[in-house]
């Protein structure tokens, strides 16, 4: 009997530059997503360093099974959907963009699986042609879905439920949660401002913020929060199915590619 093989699953990186001069650049990112994957996702993760055009997007999925795109510091360059310029002193990560963007596209192509966490939400939504808003604290109507700042504050603190998100009715979140509302950890600046096209809403916070998207094609799994999905999944029924439909997807991928 032969085996079905565990699926590559990509994790995207960020560029960080170290405060200490002494200490070299690297890529780099945090150990929760790849855990969150080995806890929820029988599969082999795969750091994908934010090397631009160094790696060509379309030869990177042809190779792979699924594709999480994590959160990072550094916001989605605005040129990318002709938004303001960003002040000088704004974080980026242009490798990022240069690779991820283009490989959103080729995964719509290959029908690969994507799961966007954060800026990966963030990502989907601009490589599919929406836009984005720089600050959603700075919106009429809109809280400040920041992180709380401070010397003292615990990562416990900075990953808490912070507010509800109504799930959209008879949607792929709701009926995997199995109700209406759900609790989530949301920590952004930026926020989805027009939708890329072939996305529809999952979940909206009270005060208007998207906060969960999929591509409209029930045979192809492109799925994006702005939650933290990457903490305690096991915990959060909506994080852990959608790690687990993720996994699915993926396992059917790396199927298909044995098989040819």
């Amino acid at each position: 009997m032969t085996t079905a093989p565990r699926p590559l699953i990509c994790v995207s990186a960020n560029s960080r530059q170290p405060d200490d001069r002494r200490r070299l650049p690297m890529y780099a990112t945090a150990e929760r997503y790849v855990q969150s994957l080995l806890k929820m996702v029988d599969c082999i993760p795969v750091l994908m360093p934010p090397v631009g055009g160094a790696v060509d997007a379309a030869e990177l999925v042809s190779r792979m099974d699924g594709f999480l795109l994590t959160g990072g510091l550094a916001n989605v360059e605005p040129h990318h959907y002709e938004g303001p310029a960003f002040p000088p002193d704004e974080p980026i990560d242009p490798g990022r963009d240069a690779l991820v963007l283009p490989l959103v596209q080729a995964c719509l192509a290959e029908r690969v699986p994507v799961f966007g966490i954060c800026r990966g939400i963030q990502e989907i939504n601009v490589a599919l042609g929406g836009s984005l808003h720089y600050r959603i604290h700075h919106l009429a109507g809109k809280n400040d879905h920041r992180r709380p700042q401070g010397d003292d504050v615990t990562q416990e603190e900075v990953y808490r439920l912070k507010h509800m998100v109504r799930l959209t009715p008879g949607g792929m979140f709701q009926s995997l949660a199995g109700r209406d509302e759900m609790m989530v950890n949301s920590l952004h600046g930026q926020g989805v401002d027009r939708l890329g096209e072939g996305l529809v809403v999952e979940a909206i916070s009270p005060d208007g913020v998207i906060e969960g998207l999929r591509y409209d094609d029930e045979t192809q799994f492109i799925v994006g929060v702005q939650w933290h999905a990457e903490w305690q999944p096991e915990e959060h029924m909506l994080s852990g199915a959608l790690y687990t439909a993720f996994g699915e997807a993926a396992r059917a991928r790396a199927a298909r590619r044995a098989s040819r």
